[in-house]
């Protein structure tokens, strides 16, 4: 049997964290066995569905890396065939008109309410003859369903989950103005996209009884099921915002990295051994439903800003440049036109940077002073080491500077101890006013190196600049 799995978001907000986890699994696997990967967009809520939320599903799930197999399928366009296969039951004696009232129906809720149980519609009009049908109301289609006996969910993450017949009522398949319900049009796209697994949110675990009693009057084969825990905060509660319950896009501008999410999400619930860093690659020869547990998996911030900097650390410098030259230019807008001299300053920086960042925002932020343009500003930790006896040493320090021929870390180190040890001082009290001079902060990457990066033009004019400072 040829794998074909699907991602199946409604479009009434944004791609969620939940969303793409069950996204990225259902990839996986599919990648896995050789098979296919589908998306189909559930807009069938016109009241609720918006063309800015699909754009932000198909974004977030190109910008996670999770390509899909043949072209989007989107619900709503398909009405025609789900309301087809309801009439076809009805013709077949599987399902039935139903006539009951707005008023009965709300009889049934109010009866159900006080005996504390939930609604079940009674079946009222199971058996009756349409002839009896009350004037001007139009029937919606129910399904008739088993009402005895029990239907069984062989899952493969829950295990097997039985529930009683007697709990499912005729559910609606198509409603008085001819529309189908949600539950039919799942079904109908499941089988008619030959999806041969069904990997969902454990919230929609009742669903699939329904969906499977459907599924068997139709003649049709049920899909295997597996449906995954919902995510926790760190806390145990309830998924929020303040948890991390965010659009993939958030992740995006917070600067996470895609493969660096992709790595968290396949850990929330799934496992293989002890690993932590898993490749892509890794995760498509790995996984499988069998690891994949029970209980809700937990976000937390702090294990998935460490695997960012992990990420961050191994990347190639001159891809992670082009990454932070993108927040660079939000977060400093006069920094919009970097020109090819100072992005390859940042390349060559980047080796002294990218153990210092956890995010790319944070890249961004320390790697400004890189790009920044002559004369540099200086923040309040420069300007303190820049002051009083600091600016007079940096001026005895420039003559030595300006002889070093070999313009490397180790040269240009040993200059400026050489010029401490003259002056009777420690290499800090030289180190550190170069440092606020060189990047206009208090804090860098080691300054020899800095200077090198910067080279021999740059790193004396910074010098000059700070000297005539008024």
């Amino acid at each position: 049997m040829s794998v074909v799995c699907r991602f199946a978001p409604s479009p009434t907000g944004f791609l969620h964290i939940g969303g793409a986890r069950t996204a990225l699994f259902n990839w996986l696997f599919a990648r896995h066995h050789g098979g296919k990967f589908r998306l189909r967009i559930e807009d069938t809520d016109r009241a609720r569905s918006t063309p800015e939320a699909t754009a932000a599903i198909l974004k977030g799930l190109e910008w996670l890396g999770l390509n899909w197999d043949g072209d989007v399928v989107y619900q709503f366009s398909r009405a025609a065939r789900h309301a087809e296969v309801a009439r076809k039951l009805l013709t077949e004696g599987k399902a039935y008109h139903c006539y009951a009232t707005p008023e009965e129906l709300d009889e049934m809720r109010a009866k159900a309410k006080a005996e504390g149980r939930s609604m079940r519609y009674d079946g009222r009009w199971r058996d009756r003859d349409p002839k009896e049908a009350p004037a001007g109301v139009k029937p919606v289609i129910r399904l008739k369903a088993r009402q005895t006996g029990q239907t069984v969910i062989k899952d493969r993450v829950q295990g097997d989950v039985v529930i009683s017949n007697e709990q499912l009522d005729d559910m609606v398949l198509l409603r008085a103005d001819g529309t189908p319900v949600y539950m039919l049009s799942v079904v109908v796209d499941d089988y008619d996209m030959g999806v041969t697994h069904v990997i969902r949110g454990d919230d929609h675990l009742n669903n699939a009884a329904r969906q499977m009693q459907l599924i068997e009057a139709l003649g049709w084969p049920v899909p295997v099921y597996a449906h995954i825990p919902l995510i926790h905060g760190a806390d145990g509660a309830k998924l929020s915002k303040r948890h991390g319950a965010l659009g993939v896009d958030e992740y995006e501008k917070m600067g996470y990295l895609p493969e660096a999410l992709r790595n968290y999400l396949v850990r929330l619930g799934w496992s293989h051994g002890d690993d932590e860093i898993i490749s892509t690659e890794q995760q498509i020869e790995w996984f499988d439903l069998d690891a994949v547990g029970r209980s809700a998996a937990r976000f937390d911030f702090t294990k998935l800003n460490n695997l960012n900097g992990h990420y961050i650390r191994q990347s190639d410098d001159g891809e992670l440049a082009k990454r932070a030259v993108a927040f660079i230019r939000q977060i400093e807008p006069a920094l919009a036109d970097i020109d090819d001299a100072r992005f390859q300053r940042l390349v060559r920086g980047m080796p002294g940077l990218k153990s210092r960042a956890k995010t790319l925002v944070e890249l961004a932020q320390i790697s400004l002073f890189y790009v920044r343009v002559r004369p540099l500003p200086l923040d309040p930790a420069a300007q303190k080491l820049l002051s009083g006896e600091a600016r007079e040493r940096l001026g005895r320090l420039t003559p030595s500077l300006q002889t070093v021929a070999d313009w490397r870390s180790a040269a240009l180190e040993a200059a400026v101890r050489q010029t401490a040890t003259d002056h009777g001082a420690k290499l800090g009290d030289f180190a550190q006013p170069l440092r606020a001079a060189l990047t206009g902060q208090g804090t860098s990457p080691p300054i020899f190196e800095v200077m090198e990066v910067l080279g021999r033009e740059e790193s004396l004019g910074r010098i000059g600049d700070a000297l005539n400072a008024r």
